[in-house]
């Protein structure tokens, strides 16, 4: 495979333009699309919670293991293909890098297929082994029988957004993004208000939005101008191991991130549940609205570093990752820390925005409160985290998610809660932060002390 000089150019800016200016030109975008990707269901819970009722919200909350559990599966071959794609033309093994394009599609469809049809058969039992109570139990089936084949699009749109970024695409992957997001910002309130559909209604706005992302996205790799594009030979989508293992491996850590998200919501919710009732549930979902806007902003930073640091390791310009990870990690801090400063001086205006009941307003004050006083270290730990995923380390990018979601979070769920009530399901997250963050560090010195280690050993030879 042979690249047009156009192509080249687009690869060879990733080592040489300034960092900080090339950081910016591939961020913004998948910043966009990050923040796209999480007002999808923002909007939907503004409306519902304006339109429906309190109890819809804490519904919906019990969806967000689902939600969870199927990007767990999609970001399985997003990240990890996204990286192995960075990786491989960095090196300028063009043809390895069709091939991953390739194999990544039979991988992903042959994913979403399985879990979608278990979902499809098996959701009561799922949605009430998450947490569903009697109350919200036909919300949350409502709601997630009509957004099934929503997932199904979400997958495919969200994981190639992903290759034409690292392909050197970022402008277009926002694009892409924004046409789906404007169209669920009309049709949702359509579906919702004007058609009387209540929670069903959103999701056929979000179904009908992400398939219009996911023509997009997929009609990009079709066209011949793409600097990567589907192959009309079939050998390229047969799944060999040389291919197929480097993209698992990598993609398994953001993917474990998710699933363990998933099980983690399933304690939070019935553990909410226990303490707090579903207006705890409900609480919890808003609370997770709002970070959601900050964390997906930092992964979208995160995913405008992962070409960048995988191109230069790639390389070996380890001086240019090591100027990249720490700029990620200086803008990553400021959103977290401005979110969380706004949602500890005004929660009752964030509870607001997505309810008028004065009880559920009033306890998702409480929840931020508490839950985001560590919320400014999570920028360093999930920057940290793609930093060791973006070269291949996919071991230590495992460690290093599973420390936040389960290692220290799990434990603190099971103690905390029954000597401080429903305070100790709040007080879980920020103490989780804080602990996580210093394993973080730990291991981020060494690594960078390797780097170091490297770059004087080159330059003597």
């Amino acid at each position: 495979m042979k690249m047009s000089g156009n192509d080249a150019s687009k690869l060879r800016e990733l080592s040489e333009s300034p960092a900080g200016r090339l950081l910016w030109r591939y961020s913004l975008p998948a910043v966009v699309g990050m923040l796209v990707m999480s007002l999808y269901n923002i909007i939907d819970r503004i409306f519902i919670g304006q339109g429906v009722g309190p109890e819809a919200i804490a519904g919906l909350a019990i969806t967000f293991p689902v939600m969870n559990l199927s990007a767990a599966l999609g970001v399985l071959i997003g990240a990890g293909g996204s990286a192995r794609l960075s990786i491989l033309l960095g090196a300028k093994n063009y043809d390895d890098a069709r091939r991953t394009l390739c194999s990544s599609l039979i991988l992903l469809m042959a994913i979403v297929c399985c879990y979608l049809c278990c979902f499809a058969i098996f959701i009561d039992e799922i949605l009430i082994a998450f947490g569903a109570s009697e109350v919200t139990l036909p919300y949350a089936r409502e709601f997630m029988l009509y957004i099934l084949p929503g997932m199904f699009m979400t997958n495919f749109a969200f994981t190639f957004n992903n290759f034409m970024r690292a392909s050197g695409y970022p402008v277009k992957a926002m694009l892409t993004m924004l046409i789906g997001a404007g169209c669920n910002l009309v049709l949702a309130p359509i579906f919702i208000f004007y058609l009387k559909l209540g929670i069903k209604g959103a999701a056929i706005a979000t179904d009908i939005s992400m398939m219009i992302s996911a023509f997009f996205v997929l009609s990009h790799f079709f066209s011949r101008k793409s600097t990567l594009h589907f192959s009309e030979s079939r050998e390229m989508y047969r799944l060999k191991a040389k291919i197929v293992l480097p993209v698992l491996s990598i993609g398994a850590a953001p993917s474990v991130v998710n699933a363990a998200a998933c099980f983690i919501n399933v304690i939070i919710n019935k553990s909410l549940y226990f303490h707090g009732g579903d207006m705890a549930v409900a609480a919890a979902g808003i609370f997770t609205s709002y970070t959601s806007m900050m964390t997906m902003v930092v992964v979208g930073i995160c995913q405008g570093m992962q070409p960048i640091i995988g191109y230069n390791y790639g390389a070996g310009r380890l001086d240019r990752l090591r100027r990249t990870f720490w700029l990620a990690v200086g803008v990553s801090t400021v959103i977290v820390t401005t979110g969380q400063t706004i949602g500890l001086l005004f929660p009752e205006y964030i509870g607001r925005a997505f309810s008028n009941d004065p009880a559920l307003i009033s306890e998702t004050a409480r929840c931020l409160h508490i839950s985001l006083l560590a919320f400014t270290v999570v920028g360093f730990q999930v920057v940290s985290t793609t930093l060791f995923q973006s070269i291949g380390k996919a071991k230590s990018s495992i460690f290093l998610s599973l420390t936040r979601q389960v290692l220290f979070l799990i434990p603190l769920l099971l103690v905390l809660p029954p000597r401080m009530g429903l305070d100790g399901v709040w007080t879980a997250f920020p103490l989780s932060d804080l602990v996580a963050t210093m394993v973080t560090a730990v291991m981020v010195y060494y690594q960078l002390a390797q780097f170091r280690k490297s770059a004087v050993v080159n330059a003597g030879c």
